[in-house]
C-alpha cells in the first residue's frame, strides 16, 4: 500500500496539511507524488525542502525538468519553455535563498522518471501510446524503460510531456500533468489523473493504492497563501 500525491506546483502550505491527513489514517504508509513540485504557486522553494525533509519520493516532473534546464542548460529547449510556464513564482521564491538552488537542483535531477511496482506504474504524464512498440513482447527492464525514455524528454508525447492517449500497461498507471478538477479513472489505459489543480485554487489530492486499485482520495483544498493571482484556474 503507498500514497501518491498529485502536482504540488508550490501550494507547500497545502501539502504540508494534506500529508498531515495521509500520516494520521496511515501512519506508516510510504508517500510518492507525480512531480511539478515547483512554479506557479507562491513556494516553490518550501515544497521542495519539505519533500526533501518528509522523504517523499517523487518522480520528476514536466516543469521541475524545466527549471533544472533553464539553470543548467539555458540555451535548451526546456530551459526557453519556462519562462512561460509559472517560473516567476520559482525564481520569487528563491530570492533570499539562492546560495541553496544548486542542492535542490541536484535534488530535482536526481529523481526518477517513473516508479513501477507490482501495484501500479507512477509517472509524471503517463506512458503514451507511441511505445507501444516496445511492449509488444516481452516487457522491457526498469533500465531498458529509463534509457527509451530518455532519449526524448523534449517530444510532445514524452512521459514528462504527454497529453494523449495513454497505453494500457497491465496494471494501474497513477499520473499527473493533465489538470482535472477531481480525481478521473479512464478506464480504456487504466489510469488515475490525480492532478486536481492545486494552484488553480482547487485542491491537492492524493490517492492511496493497494492491490492495483485505489482504495482511498484524501484531499486539501488549496490554501489561499499558495495561491498566485495570475494562475488561478477556471473549470
Amino acid at each position: 500500500m503507498i500514497a501518491v500525491i498529485g502536482d504540488v506546483h508550490g501550494c507547500y502550505y497545502t501539502l504540508k496539511q494534506l500529508v498531515e491527513k495521509i500520516k494520521t489514517k496511515y501512519p506508516d504508509i510510504s508517500i510518492y507524488c507525480v512531480g511539478d513540485l515547483v512554479d506557479r504557486g507562491n513556494f516553490s522553494f518550501e515544497v521542495i525542502e519539505f519533500v526533501k525533509s518528509e522523504n517523499i519520493n517523487c518522480v520528476i516532473g514536466n516543469h521541475d525538468y524545466m527549471f533544472y534546464s533553464n539553470m543548467r542548460d539555458p540555451f535548451s529547449i526546456m530551459a526557453k519553455s519556462w519562462n512561460y510556464n509559472g517560473a516567476e513564482t520559482t525564481v520569487a521564491s528563491y530570492k533570499e535563498k539562492i546560495n541553496r538552488m544548486d542542492e535542490h537542483l541536484d535534488f530535482i535531477i536526481s529523481e526518477p522518471l517513473f516508479y513501477n511496482f507490482g501495484d501500479c506504474f507512477i509517472s509524471h504524464a503517463g506512458v503514451s501510446n507511441k511505445y507501444k512498440q516496445f511492449f509488444n513482447n516481452d516487457v522491457p527492464s526498469d533500465k531498458e524503460l529509463d534509457a527509451i525514455f530518455k532519449k526524448e524528454l523534449d517530444d510532445k508525447n514524452s512521459i514528462l510531456w504527454t497529453r494523449g492517449s495513454l497505453l494500457n500497461l497491465g496494471k494501474l498507471q497513477v499520473v499527473g500533468h493533465t489538470h482535472r478538477k477531481d480525481v478521473y479513472h479512464d478506464n480504456s489505459s487504466n489510469t488515475l489523473y490525480i492532478d486536481t489543480t492545486a494552484y488553480g485554487n482547487n485542491k491537492l489530492t492524493s490517492v492511496i493504492i493497494d492491490d492495483n486499485k485505489c482504495i482511498e482520495i484524501i484531499e486539501e483544498k488549496s490554501v489561499i497563501d499558495d495561491v498566485n493571482k495570475n494562475w488561478i484556474y477556471q473549470f
